[in-house]
């Protein structure tokens, strides 16, 4: 191979490093700039020059600023999911109350191990456009679907009344949403094992509650 196949090979490397590098940069210069100036303050070139990128390399990754704010509520949501995927593995066989209480801890760890995720998530994203209310729309779903099904195992074991779960599975991520934004506003910041523990009593109390 000629010492141009190697120097080819090697910018092709460097470029696909250096635009995945631009890419992270650009995604964490939105999350800053859109949880603290706002995302309607927040212009194309800030973000640019707050990511070091030009404003050619930005439209090469994203079509718009909104498509940068659907990727990060996306991703997100998507992180929080991952944190407790592994955990119901875990849980297959525990005492159903447990595992609720278990899954919650999980979701609050992931979502607020950055006070810029939930400001973004439940602050910033809603209402924008309609793009991001079909996406805030179809989150909503999957974590009402998850709740319901797992209210319907405490059921199924006894442990609460046979009802259906639907309104209570939307009301109780209504209750996650407003405690998550009340932390990320308040000052000083509230304990995260508080507002987890706060979470816990919340679903407990709507699930067990009698029929």
């Amino acid at each position: 191979m000629g010492q141009g196949s190697h120097s080819r090979m090697y910018r092709g490397v460097d470029t696909e490093q250096r635009r995945a590098e631009r890419r992270e940069r650009l995604l964490e210069a939105a999350l800053d700039e859109f949880t603290t100036r706002g995302y309607h303050k927040t212009k194309i070139a800030d973000l640019c020059a707050r990511a070091g990128v030009s404003t050619r390399n930005f439209y090469e990754k994203f079509a718009s600023k909104e498509a940068l704010l659907l990727e990060l509520h996306a991703h997100i949501n998507t992180e929080a999911m991952k944190r407790m995927l592994p955990v119901l593995d875990s849980l297959v066989d525990a005492e159903p109350l447990t595992r609720i209480t278990t899954l919650l801890d999980a979701f609050v760890a992931a979502v607020t191990s950055d006070p810029r995720y939930p400001r973004l998530n439940y602050v910033e994203a809603p209402g924008i456009s309609q793009a991001m209310e079909l996406q805030h729309r179809d989150w909503f779903t999957r974590y009402t679907d998850f709740i319901e099904a797992e209210c319907n195992r405490v059921a199924e074991a006894g442990l609460a009344p046979k009802r259906d779960y639907h309104l209570t599975a939307i009301a109780l991520v209504g209750a996650v949403t407003g405690i998550l934004r009340e932390w990320q506003a308040h000052q000083p910041p509230l304990p995260v094992d508080a507002v987890a523990s706060e979470i816990r009593a919340v679903f407990l109390a709507s699930i067990t509650r009698p029929a």
